[in-house]
């Protein structure tokens, strides 16, 4: 197949950003297996292995297809249809009140589809290889926040109390503050090499979202370096996250005692997991399996997906 693939902003990332890491992946894996990969994506993008085409905001979206694709795999939303191609979206975030997708629409995680009135999706999946080789061994020095700290749902204020309470140190990625406790290190927006140093040395990951994640890539890179996963209950963490590779709960007392014994899990089993289970290969093969079946006029939703909230969603609540 010739597949064209369509984000509105620059690959590679260097930084944050966990989309394009999964674009990427997945044009990586499709070229692997003998398919033709075109990216359509911002400014400034490039890609060794596959042929790279500009999108322009100011032409037509259409005039922008190549002729010859038999496929179009958007991770963006798009304000002009496609008429001429077969399309199917990836819908990464969670939707407005009462806001539709498209009926090729595929969601991230089994809770993320049904809470838009789908059951199709496909969870995101990770080359693990531009993480690099895993040190289990190696002393862990920190607890870690990961994520864009400015969003409140990722709950970085939720974290340092956890860290304060467990008496551990907290390593920031994804943001600067203050570091009024004297024990929190802030790292910013840092990638690639950086990045997974401070993953290496990093004890668990604190994930109390305080919102219906769709599914947490942070989550699969720390698991990846060995990291057991502390976190609320909400959206997909129940979906990724069992007994085995971390605990859940949405009282903060609860998390607190489970860290302390963080040490208790077994490093290589948190990493064989989530490389057997959340690689890139595993999820572009899935997508291969729902482009063959959009290309032979099938749609994967029986009525147009719709998210299921009224109103505009509150934090959700943490016990203390």
């Amino acid at each position: 197949m010739k597949i064209l693939i369509i984000y509105n902003g620059k690959i590679p990332v260097l930084h944050y950003g966990g989309t394009q890491r999964v674009l990427w992946s997945e044009g990586k894996d499709l070229t692997a297996l003998g398919h033709n990969v075109v990216y359509l994506a911002g400014k400034g993008s490039e890609c060794p292995f596959a042929e790279v085409r500009i999108y322009d905001p100011s032409l037509p979206l259409n005039n922008q297809i190549p002729p010859d694709v038999d496929v179009i795999h958007s991770h963006v939303l798009l304000n002009t249809p496609i008429t001429e191609k077969p399309v199917m979206f990836t819908i990464h975030g969670n939707g407005k009140p009462n806001e539709t997708f498209d009926i090729n629409a595929v969601f991230v995680s089994r809770n993320h589809a049904e809470r838009h009135g789908s059951n199709q999706f496909v969870p995101n999946g990770l080359d693990f290889n531009l993480l690099g080789k895993v040190n289990l061994s190696t002393p862990r020095q920190h607890l870690l926040f990961l994520g864009k700290a400015s969003r409140r749902e990722k709950n970085l204020r939720g974290c340092i109390k956890l860290a304060r309470r467990a008496d551990k140190k907290l390593a920031v990625i994804g943001g600067r503050g203050f570091d009024i406790w004297g024990r929190t290190k802030y790292y910013g927006m840092i990638g690639g090499h950086k990045k997974n140093e401070v993953l290496q040395k990093t004890d668990a990951l604190l994930f109390p979202v305080r919102w219906h994640e769709p599914q947490g890539l942070a989550i699969l890179e720390s698991l990846y370096f060995g990291c057991p996963v502390f976190g609320t209950t909400y959206g997909s963490l129940p979906e990724i996250v069992h007994d085995e590779v971390g605990f859940l709960s949405n009282s903060y007392s609860e998390l607190v005692e489970a860290i302390k014994n963080s040490g208790e899990f077994d490093r290589k089993k948190c990493h064989e997991y989530i490389v057997e289970k959340f690689n890139s290969m595993r999820m572009t093969k899935k997508y291969i399996s729902l482009f063959e079946k959009i290309i032979a006029g099938k749609t994967l939703n029986t009525q147009l997906p719709k998210a299921l909230i009224q109103k505009k969603q509150e934090l959700l609540p943490i016990l203390d």
